[in-house]
């Protein structure tokens, strides 16, 4: 079928959008959690560990947490976890759809580490599993009881992981992989020992027993590490639209100050959540991490034109250099496009290829065929208002030239 790759982009988009709709279900609820947990009144008689009154809507709300559980169970429970779930099973598919189907456009860097496909979804699947279990396995240890120690630790494995995936992957497969990475901890977190905890004090309260505090205790250790998690793994997911963080050799070094300043930030907000002052610093400290990240983004993004002409073709952009019409489609990109989609952009006010993309050399059109047929084909997204006036005829012929090579 001629236009499957429009079928795909369709398919992508609305795995995109299941993926926004439960990330945004997922972070509301948590937060709002959160916030409600910190501010809890805890001045008052009773066996609740806290109260809250609140105004939403034209309501009011009067809310009590039980520390470990209410005396009996109650005959109707929420449970929040299918928001979580949903966030990574979508968020998987996306992956698979760019990243794996996409792979030797997207995933695999040939000048960073020769890849064979299968080789580069390997290490995509694999690095996800076993940072979950390297994560799980020192929660687990001696450290869980420091926990302090346990986040510095955290850190170190991500900024090790940034590094790890900044030497094998594109550099916006890189920070999306990162992203990953977090966002698999954490929704592993509620699946594999936020959850059970939770149904062990449930079946505890049915069963008449007094329910252990240390499932609680547990569970809140991972919370807290998914709340601080969360805004840093929000700037990844979206980093695959700004060149500027992924298009630099400094990109890992980048991914690892976010994470830093998803702690300044968040730790502002749970001081105020729990009415204990405003700390100020934080936003001075958050402002300083920003500059300095968008400092090391100046640093060189591409390789030079003339290493990537040398660079063999891979089987993929043979195929569509070859494809009939890619001389004409060289030429339309070249005179229409690569101003902007170049290594060194001419445009005013551009400093990097829109989404990291370039169209200098014969590879580098023939490897973004299918970007160029859906962005200036089979739609007029590409260039914006037509500022360099692309006449139908020349769409046409782009078009004309993806379908030949597909």
């Amino acid at each position: 079928m001629q236009d499957f790759a429009i079928l795909w982009d369709w398919a992508a988009f609305a795995v995109r959008w299941l993926h926004v709709v439960t990330a945004i279900a997922w972070i509301g609820s948590s937060f709002y959690f959160i916030a409600l947990d910190l501010g809890l009144n805890r001045r008052i008689p009773g066996p609740a560990d806290g109260e809250e009154w609140q105004v939403h809507g034209g309501g009011f709300y009067h809310i009590q947490k039980y520390l470990v559980a209410p005396d009996a169970m109650p005959e109707h429970l929420t449970w929040f976890k299918w928001e979580s779930y949903w966030t990574w099973m979508s968020g998987a598919a996306m992956l698979m759809i760019v990243y794996w189907a996409g792979a030797e456009l997207y995933l695999i860097d040939p000048a960073k580490a020769d890849l064979a496909v299968w080789q580069g979804i390997a290490i995509s699947a694999l690095s996800l599993a076993i940072g979950w279990l390297v994560y799980d396995a020192l929660c687990k240890s001696p450290l869980g009881a420091r926990p302090t120690t346990l986040m510095l630790l955290l850190f170190v494995l991500l900024v090790a992981m940034s590094w790890g995936y900044n030497q094998v992957f594109t550099g916006r497969a890189a920070l999306l992989h990162l992203g990953a990475f977090t966002a698999t901890i954490m929704t592993a977190n509620v699946f594999f020992i936020i959850m059970p905890n939770q149904r062990v004090v449930v079946a505890d309260l049915k069963a008449g027993r007094k329910p252990d505090p240390k499932y609680g205790k547990i569970a809140k250790l991972r919370s807290t590490h998914n709340n601080y998690l969360t805004l840093p793994v929000v700037f990844l997911m979206l980093s695959n639209h700004y060149p500027l963080a992924f298009g630099t050799d400094n990109a890992w070094i980048i991914a690892a100050l976010v994470f830093l300043m998803g702690v300044t930030i968040r730790h502002w907000f749970n001081t105020r959540h729990a009415r204990a002052g405003s700390p100020h610093w934080t936003w001075a400290a958050t402002v300083i991490l920003f500059i300095l990240i968008a400092w090391l983004s100046t640093a060189p993004a591409f390789q030079p034109i003339e290493a990537a002409e040398a660079r063999p073709m891979t089987p993929y952009e043979t195929r569509f250099s070859q494809a009939q019409g890619f001389d004409e489609a060289y030429d339309i990109v070249l005179g229409r496009c690569s101003m902007c989609h170049a290594r060194e952009p001419v445009w005013d006010g551009i400093r990097r290829a829109p989404k990291g993309v370039t169209l200098e050399t014969r590879a580098d059109v023939a490897r973004h065929a299918r970007e160029i047929y859906l962005q200036a084909g089979v739609s007029h997204a590409m260039p914006p208002a037509n500022l360099t006036a692309i006449p139908q005829e020349d769409r046409d012929r782009l078009a004309a030239w993806y379908r030949a090579g597909r």
